[in-house]
């Protein structure tokens, strides 16, 4: 029983305390900081991110890059959140390639990096390796951010290729084909 008087008195008091903190004025910022939060302090962020139709070009870039060498693969591409914009299977790639070619793209996009030189950072650095415990990472050759400068608005992810360079050798090319539009 005193556990629950105890756990209802913590209770009250965070109760308190919010509600005293949602009604107290807001704190005035030295000149400085004001002026530099200015343009944030609508709370509204402006961002650039992938359309639908150029993820589709992405994809399809990649998927016929692979082919092109004998490769049948699946390409998926993620916005900058990580959400799939557009995927593209080959004829004959497996089933598998689908959910790899997925999880490189959210790995790119989410790291900010290729899976290709996170996976060989984490190879070489013992405090990297556990980057395999986050849920959805797959530190496999063949993510690639999608940049807009160096801005990262997205990532595409291929696999099936018989090696994960070569994956991202076709994520590559297949940026390459787009990069008039990446601006």
């Amino acid at each position: 029983m005193a556990h629950r008087t105890r756990f209802a008195a913590a209770a009250l008091v965070l109760a308190a305390l919010g509600a005293q903190a949602q009604t107290a004025a807001p704190m005035a910022a030295p000149a400085p900081m004001a002026a530099a939060a200015a343009p944030a302090a609508s709370g509204v962020l402006v961002q650039r991110n992938l359309s639908l139709a150029l993820a589709n070009q992405i994809a399809t870039a990649a998927v016929a890059s692979c082919a092109a060498n004998g490769y049948a693969v699946s390409a998926t591409v993620v916005d900058r959140a990580g959400v799939v914009r557009a995927v593209q299977r080959a004829d004959n790639a497996g089933p598998h390639t689908l959910g790899s070619s997925e999880r490189k793209a959210w790995t790119s996009a989410s790291a900010k990096a290729p899976t290709q030189a996170l996976m060989e950072g984490a190879q070489k650095n013992p405090a990297a390796a556990n980057l395999v415990n986050i849920p959805g990472y797959l530190l496999l050759g063949g993510g690639v951010p999608v940049k807009v400068g160096n801005e990262v608005i997205g990532g595409v992810g291929v696999g099936g290729a018989p090696g994960g360079h070569l994956d991202e050798q076709c994520a590559n090319a297949a940026l390459e084909q787009v990069k008039g539009l990446l601006n």
